[in-house]
């Protein structure tokens, strides 16, 4: 229980590409998380935790009203700062990228990309969340050659069928759950992603993203819903198909224009000192 003299600062996890709390389009018997709650159990343990907020940070306009109508929060306790957590990314040197290279025994003189897919809300079993995963790291391995590795980090719910597979010693790097997603960002050269809300972040970086939606029409039908009209506002462009994919990385097709249009929207206040942004509102009585 929140004390009376407590100050609750919710930095919360990132800006959403999926709906979130009351904005959830949900069918009358949906269910939610591990435990299955309904979605009116959901919506109630979120207004239970969002009346003790004395602040939450939103990190964009886009935020700061999607959280007023997905959390019911009011706008004088929504701060638009932007997340301290990104001060790194924003900050970041070269020689950070090589010292990160280090800590996870990466190679220096390789293309790095980051492969940091989302789970999948429907695909629970008692053992965690499955993820049949639709990348065949042998085939990016035969058409990306020697000039790239993978560092590949699954959400902490899913189970990595690939961790063992030593015939892919060298390429792929399979990265414990619990690593630090902002230094993974930093050492990687580019991103790979699905429905995860880790483009976001990344784009800070100004480095092309690629979205592997392999099962989109199943994912946008079934599931959560988006806030954003993927086919026209991600700063990267949809595969379904993992080949065409591969193959323009490999050819260096990446349309930049994507990034500069959504900095603008979604990181401008990213500006590399939203740590002391946050501390000057908070404290500014004490």
């Amino acid at each position: 229980c929140k004390k009376p003299n407590q100050i609750y600062l919710q930095t919360w996890h990132g800006t959403p590409l999926k709906r979130l709390g009351h904005d959830i389009i949900a069918s009358d018997n949906a269910t939610f998380y591990r435990s299955a709650m309904s979605f009116e159990s959901m919506c109630q343990s979120y207004d239970i935790d969002v009346a003790r907020y004395n602040y939450m940070i939103s990190p964009n306009k886009f935020c700061t009203e999607v959280f007023q109508t997905s959390f019911g929060i009011n706008r004088e306790r929504l701060i638009e700062t932007g997340y301290p957590r990104n001060d790194f990314i924003t900050n970041a040197t070269a020689d950070d990228v090589k010292s990160l290279k280090d800590k996870f025994h990466l190679p220096m003189d390789k293309k790095i990309i980051l492969y940091a897919p989302t789970w999948r809300d429907n695909s629970f079993v008692a053992a965690g969340y499955t993820f049949d995963l639709k990348a065949d790291f042998h085939k990016w391995k035969d058409i990306l050659g020697d000039e790239y590795v993978i560092v590949f980090k699954p959400h902490y719910l899913i189970i990595n069928k690939y961790e063992n597979d030593h015939s892919l010693d060298g390429f792929l790097y399979s990265i414990s759950a619990n690593a630090e997603i902002n230094e993974l960002y930093v050492l990687s050269d580019i991103l790979i992603t699905d429905y995860s809300s880790v483009f976001f972040d990344y784009a800070v970086l100004n480095r092309p993203i690629y979205f592997y939606m392999y099962d989109i029409d199943e994912y946008k039908g079934e599931l959560r819903g988006f806030y954003l009209d993927i086919y026209k506002e991600l700063p990267g462009k949809i595969y379904e198909y993992e080949k065409q994919m591969l193959l323009d990385i490999k050819n260096n097709v990446y349309d930049y224009s994507y990034l500069k249009i959504f900095n603008e929207r979604f990181n401008s206040e990213q500006t590399g000192n939203c740590a002391q942004k946050v501390i000057d509102i908070v404290f500014k009585d004490i």
